[in-house]
């Protein structure tokens, strides 16, 4: 093979050089992405974050919300498509790391902050406030003529009932097929799959006797609806918490400050009537943010 001129050759070093050069000169990113996954209260709190770093730090930020269910939400994390959301502990553990729930709330923070720092390169940061756990949803009529409190005491009619439920809960270790075992709960069909937006309307229209929705809806008390107690303690427990990437934090040292002052500022009823406020009264979602962080001083 004939030799190239040796011009071209220092050439070909001048633009693998400059490549390089460019590659290491690179500007860092400038701005953090929060996420959310595909419901209202989801949103909300990538909202509040999001007005929350802006009003705190100089930090530019961009909202990509309704991505999707968990496991989308955090494999775009993981891979840098995101730097920051709001996850629950209880949904953590089972969902995404297939681990039993090993006690009480603070167990189960303290291993999803270890395990999630240790496999991922993530990082919890402190509890907002309030813990958003699966209801088990039934007509307000329903639970008074037939005296219904519990999720037991619904087994002796369970044969007659149809459940609705999201695709997630349907999959989940901590869903369906381990509640319904539990609690010994033989339905009359398979259970039907919908959107989260639609299993109240789909309750109240008799299309389904029970669905499984979030004890944060706000809508559970504005239809007249009834959340059935967890009697066999059967749903771990479920701390909304920001997660970051440990990368992010490095690039942006102010975000931890401004992530901390979040710290248990939110309890289940103030983010009950936040996500009434959007579902309910179809309010704008930076409208009500920014009104709640008015009423909080943040």
């Amino acid at each position: 093979m004939p030799r190239a001129p040796l011009r071209f050759v220092y050439f070909l070093y001048l633009l693998t050089f400059l490549y390089f050069v460019s590659a290491c000169n690179k500007p860092p990113q400038t701005k953090i992405t929060i996420g959310s996954k595909f419901f209202t209260e989801q949103v909300i709190l990538a909202e509040l974050l999001a007005q929350h770093i802006e009003a705190r730090t100089s930090i530019p930020v961009e909202r990509k919300t309704n991505l999707g269910g968990t496991l989308l939400v955090h494999k775009a994390l993981q891979a840098g498509q995101l730097d920051l959301y709001v996850e629950y502990t209880g949904t953590a553990l089972t969902a995404v790391l297939h681990e039993l729930p090993p006690g009480d709330s603070a167990a189960v923070y303290h291993r999803v902050k270890q395990l999630y720092s240790d496999g991922f390169h993530l990082e919890l940061t402190e509890p907002l406030g309030f813990e958003n756990t699966f209801a088990m949803v039934i007509r307000g009529d329903d639970a008074k003529n037939l005296h219904l409190r519990t999720i037991s005491d619904i087994a002796p009619m369970a044969g007659k009932w149809r459940v609705g439920v999201g695709y997630e809960f349907l999959e989940r270790q901590d869903g369906f097929r381990g509640w319904s075992d539990r609690y010994h709960l033989h339905f009359a069909e398979s259970p039907r799959v919908m959107d989260l937006g639609l299993i109240y309307r789909a309750l109240v229209d008799h299309q389904v006797d029970i669905v499984a929705g979030n004890s944060t809806d706000g809508l559970i008390d504005s239809l007249g609806l009834v959340a059935l107690a967890d009697d066999r303690h059967y749903f771990p427990p479920y701390d909304a918490v920001p997660i970051v990437r440990q990368s992010t934090l490095a690039r942006f040292p102010q975000l931890r400050a401004a992530l901390a002052d979040l710290a248990g500022k939110l309890s289940a009823s103030d983010i009950r009537r936040l996500n009434y406020a959007v579902d309910g009264q179809h309010q704008d979602v930076a409208a009500v943010v920014r009104s709640f962080r008015r009423s909080k001083g943040l």
